[in-house]
């Protein structure tokens, strides 16, 4: 099969290249930087403006699948950049489409965002058919480019999965300002104190990154009549508790600070995964201890931070 990965450097990007590339498929990828050190052999890697279908609209010659996992927004800075949220990323998005359609490509997975496309939650678990009130606007844009999916789908017969992730962690995650479990893993290390936004009862869903792969490697392959769907583990859990989880992989305490909540964080955030279960058979494998566990063997092991915390590691496993 071949198949383009658009933002295929990043932490889900890197991660699906590896699991697609051990499958033997054809790989192409977008990057807009590309980085040589995250460059896998067998590869094909462009350098590219995603605004700028012109500078990639060669590698979706012969395309069967593109996953699209590119945002140049993120919930925390969303609403300050509202017209950059959109001019950016749902333009992009429908210029690609178009690129699609026109070069006859079949399926189109996209990644989209099951911690803030629903807003504030009436019930949890969140179900798909759940009404979508978003309190930012990187969750308005993934809602509208959804919308766009379905109607390049019913006038194009375009193919595509929607896939609502909630929020994954595990390697390859750099970022010292997005994903909670990441940011508090590299911050202890370092010796560097948390800053929680709140008190800690803020409760999201975590999914171990591979969980998340194992979803995105197998909807390329099927065609069912749900187009939506949650991702994550279907429980939640406090930033107090991912502290205490940390506290307890590492094996010290962290120190934390305590700022004001923010006003585009809900209180609680756990899908309802379900619907993916019965039309994929698939389920979460990896615990929040074993995949908190993972991630800072990963950390450490890449030489991130020396010997002595592997070997503190290697002692924390006995």
């Amino acid at each position: 099969m071949k198949i383009l990965v658009l933002g295929g450097q990043g932490f889900i990007g890197q991660n699906l290249c590896q699991r697609l590339l051990s499958e033997g498929h054809d790989i192409r990828v977008l990057e807009y930087n590309v980085n040589p050190e995250r460059c896998l052999e067998g590869i094909l890697y462009k350098q590219g403006n995603f605004m700028k279908i012109d500078t990639y609209k060669d590698m979706l010659k012969d395309i069967d699948v593109v996953y699209h996992l590119v945002s140049t927004t993120n919930a925390n800075n969303s609403n300050r950049e509202i017209k950059r949220d959109i001019e950016e990323n749902v333009i992009g998005t429908v210029n690609l489409l178009d690129a699609c359609v026109e070069a006859g490509v079949k399926k189109v997975v996209f990644t989209s965002s099951g911690g803030t496309i629903y807003g504030i939650p009436n019930e949890v678990p969140i179900k798909e058919n759940h009404p979508n009130n978003p309190l930012c606007s990187y969750g308005i844009t993934k809602l509208a480019i959804e919308k766009y999916l379905n109607l390049y789908h019913h006038l194009y017969g375009l193919d595509y999965v929607s896939l609502r992730l909630s929020n994954p962690y595990g390697p390859f995650h750099q970022s010292m300002t997005q994903g909670l479990i990441n940011v508090i893993l590299q911050k202890a290390i370092k010796g560097e104190p948390i800053e929680v936004w709140g008190d800690g009862k803020v409760e999201r869903d975590y999914i171990y990154i591979d969980d998340a792969i194992d979803v995105l490697d197998m909807v390329k392959d099927k065609t069912v009549e749900e187009k939506v769907f949650n991702v994550g583990s279907g429980q939640s859990h406090s930033i107090c508790d991912i502290i205490n989880a940390v506290e307890s992989a590492i094996g010290e305490k962290i120190p934390v600070i305590y700022k004001e909540a923010r006003a585009q964080d809900v209180p609680v955030n756990v899908l309802d995964i379900k619907r993916i279960k019965s039309y994929f058979g698939w389920k979460p494998k990896v615990s929040l201890s074993r995949g908190i566990h993972l991630t800072y063997r990963d950390l450490i092991t890449n030489n991130l931070h020396g010997e002595k915390e592997v070997n503190d590691f290697e002692k924390i496993q006995k």
